[in-house]
């Protein structure tokens, strides 16, 4: 199994790929987790950055396809990096406070639901609850 580090970094302003975005999400003062159909495990809400889109674009495509989110907040936390000892991926992470939510569009998403906790069962282990912390800490300044 691949050694895996988490980096992070200050949002670039340089032209760069971006593989995935990540959004910590708040409703009504709880976290937000998705479930893929077909999938027993949880995570928070994100997915790849398309060809020809900014991170903040792909941010507003995911929310919506994976929450049904229509009226929001959407804040840039910080760039972050996954790397393990065959590749490297280059992200941004994303903190969304959603005022108004609609009805959940037909995705790949099965399910969704608002907690206070952190699901026993995650997709991707370690990484969500040190991407949940790092916005936490960062939303005291927004």
């Amino acid at each position: 199994m691949d050694q895996l580090t988490i980096g992070y970094h200050q949002i670039s302003t340089n032209e760069r790929v971006y593989n995935y975005v990540v959004i910590v999400v708040h409703f009504e003062g709880k976290l937000a987790w998705v479930r893929k159909k077909g999938a027993t495990t949880w995570e928070i809400p994100g997915g790849h950055v398309e060809k020809g889109e900014t991170p903040t674009q792909a941010a507003e495509r995911e929310l919506w396809e994976e929450t049904g989110a229509l009226k929001y907040a959407l804040t840039p936390i910080c760039d972050f990096s996954i790397t393990t000892e065959s590749k490297e991926s280059y992200n941004r992470l994303f903190y969304c406070k959603i005022e108004e939510i609609g009805k959940l569009p037909i995705s790949e998403i099965e399910e969704v639901v608002f907690r206070n906790d952190i699901p026993i069962l995650l997709t991707h282990g370690r990484i969500q609850q040190e991407l949940i912390e790092k916005v936490i800490a960062n939303i005291k300044h927004i």
